[in-house]
């Protein structure tokens, strides 16, 4: 019976022993995996960027109409100022004595007409009665002739002196922020004077100047249909201030040079602004963001791409393989994705990661597919338990 005992427990010990061994499995290489996509189509919009130059919708150099010596300034740098203010003074005394004597002669030269008149009418009974002859006649209608003559003359010197006068005060012929002023009072200035008194800017609108390729200028007229049809239904654009701030108020393109620029190839285009916080200065820069909505287009990203010798290439998924394909993409992208014009199709499979790394005719696993079976077998499992 001992006997029997023991051989059951030697039995037990190498079937035991055998489990052990027989669990040891050889090791099978991991299968490499890759992110796929399917080529679809679907809408952007793009943005593209423009130096810009900004400029107040009128800027206008002021300079004096009469020459004299400066007496007051009745601003101060950097102030706003509005419509017909008085800026600066000009010493008004020798205006003032020109135009009192030109007043005076007015008075003089109606005398003597009165006068004129006077003689012309005696003459002219004494005439009728020969008492006069006919050269005393045409004399005193000669003399009154040439005292109306007078005084539209001195009439005409009033108004000059009276201008020259009012011209004495300086005044701004638009709203706006006044520049720095290189003048001070006592300065002998004149109308040909190198500097300006100052220089008003209206900027409660201000104006973006930039320049467009000519290419990327008739890419837009053909999409548009024609310049004045871009102008009206371009949307409207974006500023970034010199400081990296995005301005807070949207812009529209309002005008666009009919001429291309000989030297640069390029054309002018204008955008304006609201500036009633006055942010934008005359003279400023910035960048004007110009979108582009794109409707319909292959969107893939720049990492399923690679470059040869300036061409870009992805790699389509054919028979559970990569095939090497070239495709052309928009000049314009984001940075992140490219708009591709041919060479792809909806519906195609390609490689949507890491195409740098993989070589022609490398078997692909989508990643994709690998995830959806782990997660319907792990679903499968829960409803078995």
């Amino acid at each position: 019976m001992i006997k029997k005992h023991l051989v059951l427990l030697a039995c037990s010990l190498i079937a035991v022993t055998g489990c052990n061994t027989g669990s040891k499995t050889p090791q099978t290489s991991k299968d490499t995996y890759y992110e796929t996509m399917e080529v679809s189509l679907s809408d952007r919009t793009l943005t593209t960027g423009y130096s810009a130059a900004i400029s107040g919708v009128q800027t206008v150099e002021i300079r004096p109409q009469v020459s004299g010596m400066i007496t007051d300034i009745l601003i101060e740098e950097g102030e706003t100022v509005w419509k017909d203010q008085v800026l600066f003074v000009i010493d008004q005394t020798p205006y003032k004595a020109a135009y009192e004597i030109a007043v005076a002669n007015v008075k003089s030269a109606e005398a003597a007409l009165s006068t004129a008149q006077l003689i012309l009418e005696s003459n002219k009974n004494l005439y009728e009665q020969d008492v006069v002859s006919e050269f005393d006649l045409m004399t005193a209608q000669n003399d009154l002739t040439e005292a109306e003559a007078r005084l539209a003359l001195c009439k005409a010197e009033e108004v000059n002196a009276s201008n020259n006068l009012s011209y004495t005060e300086v005044r701004s012929p638009v709203n706006g922020v006044a520049s720095m002023i290189p003048y001070r009072v006592g300065a002998l200035v004149s109308s040909s004077i190198a500097q300006p008194l100052v220089t008003v800017s209206d900027d409660s609108r201000v104006y973006a100047y930039f320049s467009m390729a000519e290419n990327q200028m008739l890419d837009m007229v053909q999409q548009y249909g024609s310049l004045n049809n871009a102008i009206r239904q371009m949307p409207e654009v974006e500023l970034i201030m010199s400081n990296g701030d995005r301005y807070e108020h949207t812009g529209k393109i309002n005008a666009i040079s009919g001429t291309i620029s000989e030297s640069t190839g390029s054309v002018s285009i204008r955008a304006v602004f609201n500036n009633r916080n006055h942010l934008l200065r005359n003279g400023g820069s910035g960048t004007i963001i110009i979108p582009t909505t794109l409707q319909d287009c292959i969107v893939i990203p720049q990492s399923a791409t690679y470059e040869l010798q300036d061409r870009i290439f992805v790699y389509k998924v054919v028979d559970g393989k990569a095939s090497s394909t070239e495709i052309h993409v928009a000049p314009q992208n984001n940075g992140v994705e490219y708009i591709v014009e041919s060479g792809l199709e909806v519906g195609d499979i390609i490689v949507a990661e890491g195409a740098g790394l993989i070589k022609e005719g490398t078997p692909i696993k989508s990643r994709n597919a690998a995830t959806e079976a782990q997660n319907d077998s792990l679903t499968t499992a829960e409803d078995k338990e």
